[in-house]
């Protein structure tokens, strides 16, 4: 018998639009139409064949969608679910918590044979006492259910009510994916899965205090809550990381991307008179960990930005434990580097500190041989060679984890990952890479426009590219300095024989050189002088600082040194530079320092210049 959608399934959704138990739902089997991605969501309209509805789909079910298990023109069976309201409409929204794949994508779309004058899509529920299913089953109209706040639900349940009238009354709760800024009552439990400092903040209003958490529920979904004054005052204290909460009366908006650091479209705010109740006689659960990778090569647009990404790679190095002292309270942390890569045959750096240094770095460092797979949550990206990455106090890393992306990333590894060449991010936000905000072609500007505008890089650095040629190196500068080999940091020289690193506080008998020199750089519109670090002086001297030193101490008629220096001279480069204001003898002084260097890609210039061409000429 060939599968098909339930009769009348959409008029049995939106007769019982809050079902008490999902075990007391009759089969309710839709086809998938219009099945597009939103935001961080995947939509689509569920159809009977008579009526459609629109709906959203569970994150739980996004790898189904894509591993192609849900497809468009598919079936689902619908388990669990909540209708929403549409504000100053009389439609409604279907929020499916919970479903399973029925059939893969059908020939077309299921149509009934009675029509509907409506134009086939009605999303308010029939006035009639009771609704007719075929088969006998009869459904009568939802009572109205009075919303339990959070408060409610946990003094009844301290009264030691018995089972059935306790589940009775926690089936109000509502999953986070299911909340909107247009919804009445609602209570939801929570776990607290980060909790921030208490803030204090002056304004044109006057002064204040503002804290805020990131709260997850069983089913994974994260949103972060902020509450201001009072509000803050209240619930500080009361908020306690890994406790679980009855959460009520708080209101929701859409998230500011700039802040936001979980991923959801909205944000919570809780005022004085929110509820907040602790599930103290329940057991506590641990949220599934939800992850939204971002392939290495894409990482970019995240550079310096607030937002916080996830990632899944191939452990390719991991370095010893290093001792970093921070400059604020001279205190000395551990600190570990693993490089990772992924199927886009690009590496990243991940810095990890304290607790994950020493105890997943090292659970890392002692099977680094087998190349593990990691998948890390919460990482900033910062724009140290390039871009890299860093962990944070809430970040989370998962070795060998049993998700899809981390068996797929393992059988490409095994398959060709482990004999293709790898390169560094870093070095490829360039030419080719015409994404995000680290490409060498976004925020082009003329050298001239950058010395001209000495206010540049007064509160913060400011980023630009720029096209031109090193014209000249000076011979004499101190071009590189002693270099730690574990953490690249300054050493000087024992009173006996060696290195000392004050970073990792050891003694070495060798160390390295690494670049510290100042290259002018011009064009078309004038010159400048450019700070270069390690990477990129080599890539424009063509050889390691050690190399250069050893070529320094050569004599003779025609000097290696400076030929060398000679042929590093007008070659054109494409450069990602920062401008940023420094203070010498009481005087401000612009700064530029090259964070990227890459040869000119002439294809990808030219379509650069003819991209420009067809703005000149549309704008005219």
């Amino acid at each position: 018998m060939a599968k098909s959608v339930s009769p009348d399934a959409i008029s049995t959704l939106l007769a019982n639009p809050t079902p008490d138990s999902s075990s007391d739902l009759p089969e309710i089997v839709v086809q998938v139409l219009d099945l597009k991605q939103s935001g961080n969501r995947y939509m689509f309209s569920a159809s009977d064949g008579k009526l459609k509805l629109r709906a959203i789909l569970p994150s739980s079910q996004y790898s189904d969608v894509l591993s192609g298990k849900i497809q468009n023109l598919g079936l689902i069976r619908i388990l669990d679910y909540t209708l929403n309201d549409i504000p100053n409409k009389s439609e409604k929204y279907l929020i499916v918590t919970k479903c399973e794949p029925v059939s893969p994508a059908l020939e077309s779309e299921i149509r009934s044979e009675v029509k509907n004058e409506g134009g086939g899509i009605v999303l308010k529920p029939k006035q009639d006492s009771a609704v007719k299913i075929e088969g006998g089953i009869v459904l009568k109209p939802k009572q109205e259910v009075v919303s339990k706040s959070a408060a409610q639900i946990v003094h009844e349940q301290q009264r030691n009510v018995a089972p059935a009238a306790r589940m009775a009354m926690t089936r109000r709760v509502r999953p986070l994916v299911s909340l909107n800024p247009y919804q009445g009552n609602w209570t939801i439990k929570v776990s607290v899965t980060s909790k921030g400092n208490m803030r204090t903040y002056k304004n044109a209003r006057g002064e204040g205090c503002v804290f805020n958490v990131e709260l997850t529920d069983e089913d994974g979904t994260q949103i972060q809550a902020t509450m201001f004054n009072d509000a803050a005052r209240k619930f500080y204290d009361k908020f306690v990381l890994g406790k679980v909460y009855y959460i009520s009366k708080g209101t929701l908006k859409v998230a500011n991307k700039q802040f936001k650091t979980v991923q959801n479209d909205y944000e919570m705010t809780l005022n004085e008179n929110s509820e907040v109740e602790e599930a103290a006689n329940e057991a506590s659960f641990v949220p599934e960990t939800k992850f939204s990778f971002v392939p290495i090569d894409q990482l970019g647009p995240y550079v310096n930005k607030s937002e916080l990404v996830d990632v899944v790679g191939v452990v390719q190095n991991v370095s010893p434990t290093m001792s970093i002292r921070r400059k604020s309270n001279n205190e000395s942390i551990p600190k570990r580097d693993i490089t990772i890569a992924d199927e886009t045959k690009k590496t990243v750096v991940v810095s990890l500190w304290n607790d994950l240094a020493t105890n997943i770095g090292q659970e890392l460092l002692d099977m680094a041989d087998k190349s593990p797979v990691v998948a890390i949550k919460s990482l900033r990206v910062g724009d140290f060679q390039g871009v890299s990455l860093s962990a944070i106090s809430k970040s989370v890393i998962k070795i060998d984890p049993e998700i899809p992306e981390a068996k797929k990333l393992r059988c490409w590894y095994d398959s060709e990952g482990k004999d293709a060449t790898m390169a560094s991010v870093g070095s490829g936000s360039s030419p080719s890479s015409m994404n995000g905000s680290r490409s060498v072609y976004s925020d082009r500007v003329s050298l001239s426009y950058i010395t001209s505008n000495l206010s540049l890089g007064e509160d913060k650095p400011a980023f630009f590219s720029l096209r031109g040629y090193i014209s000249f190196i000076k011979p004499d500068q101190a071009m590189w300095y002693r270099a730690c080999k574990t953490c690249n940091k300054k050493v000087t020289e024992s009173i006996g024989a060696g290195y000392w690193c004050e970073g990792c506080q050891k003694n070495d008998e060798q160390c390295s050189l690494r670049y510290i020199m100042v290259v002018k750089v011009a064009d078309e519109s004038g010159e400048a002088y450019v700070s270069v670090f390690n990477e990129e002086a080599e890539k424009i001297v063509g050889c390691s600082a050690d190399e250069l030193d050893i070529l320094k101490s050569q004599e003779g008629e025609d000097n290696p040194f400076q030929l060398k220096l000679k042929q590093a001279t007008w070659v054109p480069h494409l450069f990602r530079v920062s401008v940023s204001q420094n203070e010498y003898n009481n005087e401000k002084r612009q700064r530029i320092t090259a964070r990227t260097v890459v040869p000119v890609d002439f294809a990808a210039e030219s379509r650069l210049l003819l991209e420009d061409i067809s703005k000149m000429r549309a704008s005219q």
